[in-house]
C-alpha cells in the first residue's frame, strides 16, 4: 500500500477532502474535479480515514479502501493519504491542526458534500474548523435545503462567498465558506456497499 505523505510547497491551494472511502467512487472524484475548476485549486487531497466517529459501524480495513481509491484515481492533482493514520489524529480538528504544522505555508480548504454540511454542527471544535480554515460545500442531488438551513450555515451565513467570489475561497481569511450546485451522479458508498457486498 502506497502510504507517503503527498508533497506541498508554501503557497499552493490544496483542498482537502475527508472521507471513509468505504468504498471510493467515481462521485468522489467528480466532486474533486469540480473542486479544482471552481474554487481554483493546485491539488485535492483525499484524507482516508481510519473510521468515522459518527458512525457506528466501523469501514473495511484502511489498506484496503486506500488500495481501491489508487485503483480508482487517474488524476495527476487527486491525491491519495493515509495522513490522519500516520497521525493519529481522529476527529478533523485534530488532523487539521496536524496540517497546519505539517505544511507551513500552504493554503487549505475543506472540501464537504452538502449532506455533511447539514450535520456539521455535531462535529467535534466544528466552529473551529470555520473559523480556522475556508470550507467548500459540493451539493449533491437531494442535499441543497437541509444544509442550506443547517445550524452552520445559518450561524456563518454572514462568512458566505457567493457566484464568482467562490474561486478566492482558497485565499479568503477564515471564517469563509460557500456552496456549489452541481450536476452530480447520486451513487452512494452505502449503496455501492449494498450492490457489491464490499466490507463483506
Amino acid at each position: 500500500m502506497r502510504c507517503e505523505l503527498p508533497y506541498a510547497r508554501a503557497g499552493m491551494k490544496i483542498g482537502l477532502l475527508g472521507g471513509s472511502f468505504d468504498p471510493p467512487h467515481r462521485g468522489h472524484v467528480h466532486i474533486s474535479q469540480a473542486a479544482l475548476k471552481r474554487f481554483g485549486l493546485d491539488e485535492v487531497w483525499w484524507l482516508v480515514t481510519p473510521g468515522n466517529p459518527l458512525k457506528e459501524n466501523g469501514p473495511a480495513p484502511i489498506a484496503k479502501r486506500m488500495a481501491a481509491a489508487h485503483a480508482l484515481v487517474d488524476h495527476p492533482r487527486i491525491k491519495i493519504s493515509d495522513f490522519e493514520s500516520r497521525m493519529h489524529t481522529r476527529y478533523t480538528a485534530e488532523t487539521l491542526e496536524a496540517l497546519f504544522k505539517t505544511y507551513r505555508g500552504v493554503r487549505f480548504t475543506w472540501l464537504m458534500g452538502a449532506d455533511n454540511l447539514a450535520e456539521f454542527h455535531r462535529w467535534d471544535r466544528w466552529t473551529w474548523i470555520m473559523e480556522n480554515i475556508p470550507v467548500g460545500v459540493l451539493a449533491r442531488p437531494g442535499d441543497s435545503i437541509s444544509a442550506r438551513m443547517s445550524p452552520a450555515a445559518k450561524r456563518y451565513d454572514f462568512a458566505r462567498l457567493r457566484g464568482a467570489s467562490r474561486r478566492l475561497l482558497p485565499l479568503a481569511e477564515p471564517a469563509a465558506w460557500c456552496f456549489v450546485n452541481l450536476p452530480m451522479t447520486s451513487i452512494s458508498s452505502t449503496e455501492l456497499r449494498a450492490k457489491t457486498g464490499w466490507g463483506s
